[in-house]
């Protein structure tokens, strides 16, 4: 089975700091990690790990970095025939990570900006048994679900827009993948918020609970995953490979209950070292 991860890909530089800095002053880095990532990648790394055939439709900069992410996504066997080679640098996030293991992240779009969705990409996602669609700009998005129905982590970014920019990627979605904070961003609300999106034509709503766990909902059943909480070494990506972990239990037939198990224990394996794979 096929899976297609459309979205970012970034070279993430992840610095380890006893606390988050104030304005106008300095702090030491007690670790520095310059390591791939990205929406796009993370999610198409781990999909690939778990059994899936793999490939990423992305942007990245004609560069060292760009080179680095391409090759290292093909050393996994994951295709980057749809990954376009831009003029503008590589996509870049910069990723302080406190003793907590908590982050402030500045992200530089780059190539990642250039994105876009052609004929050749098209056909590519038509392809593919299933997509998965994560930080990108609202045009690719909407694109995309324009296309095919698709499996969505619309971030920070795309959730900031709510509901009414997204309906048209929203009514075309089987699964959303949120968090707490972003399922209050996108709907305005919590457990109501959850009901206006399934109005809104999502299949099914799963939402993040941070170290507490995670949820699923559909029209006729929910699904609630508790755990006891974890230190985190890094939290980069733990999104991404949680989002990973339930799609492939969830492509193989599964029920919610261990699609939520399993995204569960493929995250911890990311929240337990720095970077994210």
């Amino acid at each position: 089975m096929s899976v297609v991860s459309v979205g970012t890909c970034n070279m993430d530089f992840i610095f380890r700091v006893p606390r988050f800095v104030e304005p106008d002053s300095e702090m030491n880095i007690e670790d520095l990690n310059v390591i791939p990532g990205g929406s796009a990648f993370n999610f198409a790394v781990w999909i690939s790990h778990l059994g899936f055939k793999a490939g990423v439709v992305s942007s990245v900069g004609r560069d060292f970095y760009g080179d680095m992410i391409t090759s290292l996504l093909e050393s996994r066997g994951i295709d980057t025939s749809c990954i376009s080679m831009q003029a503008e640098k590589t996509g870049m996030a910069f990723i302080s990570v406190d003793d907590t293991g908590r982050r402030s992240i500045y992200s530089y779009m780059g190539a990642n900006a250039t994105l876009e969705i052609g004929e050749t990409e098209s056909e590519y996602i038509m392809a593919a048994d299933a997509v998965h669609l994560s930080g990108c700009y609202l045009e690719v998005a909407s694109a995309v679900s324009g296309i095919r129905n698709v499996s969505f982590s619309p971030g920070t970014l795309l959730a900031s827009y709510g509901i009414e920019r997204l309906s048209g990627v929203l009514e075309r979605t089987s699964i959303i993948f949120l968090n707490d904070d972003e399922l209050e961003m996108l709907t305005g609300s919590g457990r109501s918020g959850i009901e206006r999106l399934l109005e809104a034509g999502v299949g099914n709503v799963v939402v993040t609970h941070g170290p507490r766990g995670a949820s699923f909902f559909s029209e006729d059943h929910s699904e609630t995953l508790e755990i006891e909480a974890e230190d985190a070494l890094d939290t980069t990506g733990a999104g991404d490979a949680f989002a990973a972990g339930f799609m492939s239990m969830w492509l193989r037939g599964s029920e919610p209950a261990e699609c939520l198990r399993n995204g569960h224990r493929v995250a911890r394996r990311v929240i337990s070292r720095i970077g994210a794979f």
